[in-house]
């Protein structure tokens, strides 16, 4: 799950969320965003550890964990976790991204010391057999054959991240590669438990009905006792921009309709550009996103040759990643005149640039729509969790739409020549089977 600081930053100037914090003994920092208009929370522990992280030769070992996580301990049975947090009202489940394991739990404000109590238990006492580590590890690959070797479009997906950033953690999917998750362990797993899942490597987010007064104590109570351990160092690195774009064609007999995809190497916040970022997340509110956009009004409404189109950025990542740009012609139309149409749209943005008007009229929709994050319980805990894990701090979460209103026209015609200008890009095209001879 990938949430985009768009949607949840602060309208009104930094500030909004107003977060407090504190660090445990043990090195477990807690952040929280106090939100009293229901008697709920949510809780969310997140580990700084993700895809990226996983070892060579042991792709999907991060998300198998994650699976793994609910699979008992000592002292609670395989399964029962959820079973529990269900009983008493409340909903969990978890997620792994590329620099992020994820973990939380939807339940009513008095039920808190239960979530922690059980967080805290799986933290340092899962039950790793090898009877549900193998079972689980099929699970995982039958999931892999269900969502992406059935999916023509996740197929595709994973060859263009794969042939953006070769050879480096970005390009490698998330779920793993299936003949490496088939040979994954009880030892890779013991590893992987033993050197990322320790409370100085993870950050408590809560946000709901409750106060700082209130919250320490608990955590205390609850996460304080927990052992320390030496935790790895993360390395990112980069890939060095090729001489040529790469393209790549898949057919097959479960397309009706072809799309296309252009897949940028595109800076982060991580990735230490200062004011880019935040100038492609404006470049890319003009470009592609809705129905107001410049590609869609061009491509949709006056030239009547694709039926969607857009772009796809999330600049919430630790070092560069991929920015996308997708089209789907309307039924009978060429996608090879699509996607010359669709180039020749960046290319006149690249050329002639934005405007001031375009600029600010961006500027306006981004801030307004962050509007409604002040009423969501969950989505702040989101929006901090991903900020934290990947090098970012609260100042620059509270900062977001100051950075925002503080770009310049110059800013985004810079962002966009160097990024949407560049040869580091993959095309990948979907396409209904042909005939064969």
């Amino acid at each position: 799950m990938l949430l985009s600081p768009v949607a949840l930053a602060s309208p009104e100037g930094a500030g909004l969320f107003h977060p407090k914090e504190f660090t445990l003994e043990n090195g477990m920092r807690v952040v929280l965003i106090e939100n009293h208009r229901a008697p709920i929370v949510t809780h969310m522990m997140w580990y700084r550890v993700g895809a990226a992280d996983d070892p060579i030769g042991k792709s999907g070992i991060a998300h198998f964990f994650e699976h793994l996580m609910f699979k008992g301990t000592k002292k609670v049975p395989a399964g029962e976790i959820s079973r529990i947090i269900a009983r008493n009202g409340g909903d969990d489940n978890a997620f792994t991204s590329y620099d992020y394991t994820a973990y939380y739990t939807n339940i009513a404000v008095d039920r808190l010391p239960l979530i922690m109590e059980l967080e805290a238990d799986r933290m340092e006492n899962l039950a790793l057999a090898d009877d549900i580590l193998l079972t689980e590890r099929d699970v995982i690959l039958e999931e892999r054959k269900q969502v992406v070797e059935s999916d023509p479009m996740r197929r595709l997906q994973e060859q263009v991240y794969a042939a953006l950033q070769p050879g480096l953690p970005y390009g490698t999917p998330i779920i793993g590669w299936a003949h490496e998750i088939a040979a994954l362990d009880k030892t890779a797993a013991d590893y992987f438990y033993g050197h990322w899942y320790a409370p100085n490597n993870a950050i408590l987010v809560i946000s709901g009905d409750i106060t700082i007064e209130q919250l320490r104590p608990l955590a205390e109570k609850y996460y304080g006792p927990l052992k320390p351990k030496p935790v790895p160092s993360r390395v990112r690195l980069k890939s060095d921009e090729p001489p040529v774009a790469r393209r790549i064609e898949l057919q097959d007999a479960d397309v009706q309709l072809p799309l296309m995809n252009i897949a940028y190497v595109a800076p982060t916040y991580g990735s230490g550009k200062d004011n880019v970022p935040y100038a492609l997340q404006i470049m890319t509110e003009i470009l592609g996103e809705g129905s107001s956009s410049t590609l869609y009004k061009e491509l949709v409404m006056k030239q009547k040759i694709a039926s969607s189109v857009g772009i796809y950025y999330n600049p919430v990542a630790m070092t560069e990643n991929a920015m996308i740009v997708y089209a789907a012609p309307v039924p009978g139309a060429d996608i090879t005149k699509l996607e010359t149409a669709l180039h020749a749209e960046m290319r006149r943005a690249i050329d002639a640039g934005f405007t001031e008007e375009e600029i600010e009229s961006a500027k306006r929709r981004l801030i307004a729509e962050a509007t409604y994050a002040r009423d969501s319980v969950r989505h702040p805990a989101y929006l901090f969790g991903m900020a934290l894990t990947t090098g970012q701090d609260i100042k620059d979460v509270e900062e977001w739409p100051n950075r925002i209103a503080n770009i310049t026209l110059a800013d985004v015609n810079d962002a966009a020549r160097s990024t949407l200008g560049s040869k580091h890009y993959v095309t990948g095209v979907l396409l209904p089977q042909t005939a064969q001879e």
